[in-house]
């Protein structure tokens, strides 16, 4: 995640003891991590430096703090660009929905987007979710006056979050990301207590977001 400007990195020539290496290496695997970015974490450790992998991993810990024990559940460890969820959804035989979020490259800049995705081959169970998300988009629109650039499909939903004020530090920023989260997965399960949608589970969905905004003082745009 960068807040000025683009992260840039060059090509440098080490000489290290095989030793050396090796003890990265296996840093490296524990971190699900390559030698390089490893090496470039531990000397920025080293000399103090906040580098986007620290902060983004900064706010990946509050999400996860946040989320603990309310039903969520990592899929995976953790790496510098991606923390994935997967939270049960309550539908009929209980589908997994899987919550990723992601750092992407846009334009040279790096931003965190999330995803949130449903594997399954159930094509009543994809349009009732491609058409919650559709619902939530709306929702969103009204209600947060956000615009930006959504993408869904195939049970798949895709959202940048936009980078908050200075004054809001990445802690606060993981908050804000999970309290997003938490909301989302509320109005989702909601949605599928109430089939078929109805101006009345519309209404609901309404009331969870508002929630959110009121619980937030920096609402993820």
């Amino acid at each position: 995640m960068e807040r000025h400007g683009k992260e840039a990195k060059s090509m440098y020539s080490l000489i290290l003891s095989d030793e050396v290496v090796s003890a990265v290496d296996r840093l490296a695997y524990q971190m699900n991590t390559s030698r390089s970015g490893m090496i470039n974490r531990i000397l920025a450790e080293y000399v103090s430096l906040l580098t986007p992998e620290k902060r983004i991993q900064t706010v990946f810990d509050e999400i996860q703090q946040l989320l603990a024990g309310t039903g969520f559940q990592l899929l995976m460890k953790p790496t510098s660009s991606m923390l994935s969820l997967r939270q049960a959804l309550n539908y009929k035989y209980n589908p997994t929905m899987r919550y990723s979020i992601e750092r992407i490259n846009m334009g040279g800049v790096w931003r965190l987007q999330l995803k949130v995705l449903l594997r399954s081959q159930n094509q009543s169970l994809i349009r009732y979710l491609n058409q919650f998300f559709r619902i939530w988009q709306e929702v969103e629109n009204q209600l947060g006056n956000v615009k930006n650039g959504w993408s869904i499909e195939d049970a798949r939903y895709l959202r940048p979050l936009q980078v908050p004020p200075e004054e809001v530090s990445d802690e606060d920023f993981g908050q804000q990301i999970a309290r997003y989260i938490q909301a989302l997965d509320q109005a989702m399960n909601l949605y599928f207590e109430h089939l078929p949608a109805d101006a009345e589970t519309i209404s609901m969905i309404g009331t969870v977001y508002q929630a959110y905004l009121q619980d937030s003082a920096y609402p993820i745009k």
